[in-house]
């Protein structure tokens, strides 16, 4: 299988470590004031940059962030803990399963049924207890030293609204009912800056699935099916 040999995938990986890094230490600092329209728009940008985590953990799967296995791996393992205390490992073998059994009983992102049976079975699948657990701990650790309301709103709120991102946008709509092409999935309607708002252009589905080579930031590129 074709990798996409080029250290960009790291540069690209540690922008969003970066944004994310930087946003989450600024906005722990914020004194909140509801009145302040631009409150909102924060907890949107966090959200959109906890997408970017896991999308770069993605990509890490497919091997396309570095190069180097190790480096590839270990950016990987830090988006996904970062993310919510996800195991890496975990993933990886899930997500592998999902594109090697695509649309079947044994596909753990599928589902027959409705947007909200899916999705509870969505997060079933990937949430374990140690992660709660843990979570929880972070929590009241941080909380020693951040105001609960800056948590609320710029940790866990963003982390929670992204899952129905990458669920809604990556998942249900591309695989959702009957296709008739051998990745079972389709592909939004070509928008570049609404696929990338929405989940850094993986509503390009059935694109991702016949080159699972390219990383986010080149889905764009890739021909219409």
């Amino acid at each position: 299988m074709e990798k996409f040999p080029s250290y960009f995938g790291l540069f690209v990986a540690l922008l969003v470590l970066g944004s994310w890094s930087v946003s989450f230490v600024l906005l722990m600092q914020w004194q909140i004031d509801f009145g302040n329209p631009l409150l909102y728009l924060a907890v949107l940008l966090m959200m959109h940059l906890y997408t970017g985590l896991f999308i770069t953990a993605h990509d890490a799967m497919h091997g396309t962030v570095a190069p180097n296995k190790s480096i590839n791996n270990f950016v990987g393992f830090l988006s996904t803990l970062l993310y919510a205390s996800f195991w890496y490992p975990k993933l990886y073998t899930k997500h592998h399963q999902h594109h090697n059994h695509v649309h079947t009983d044994t596909d753990p992102d599928y589902h027959n049924g409705g947007f909200f049976s899916w999705y509870v079975r969505f997060i079933r699948n990937y949430l374990s207890l140690w992660q709660i657990v843990v979570m929880a701990a972070v929590f009241n650790i941080l909380k020693i030293w951040i105001p609960q309301q800056n948590l609320l709103l710029f940790w866990v709120a963003p982390s929670l609204l992204s899952t129905l991102q990458l669920f809604y946008f990556g998942t249900y709509l591309p695989h959702k009912g009957e296709h008739d092409n051998k990745h079972q999935s389709r592909s939004l309607p070509r928008n570049h800056f609404f696929a990338f708002i929405t989940c850094y252009f993986f509503g390009y589905h059935y694109e991702h699935h016949d080159a699972p080579w390219l990383p986010w930031w080149k889905l764009w590129t890739a021909k219409e099916k």
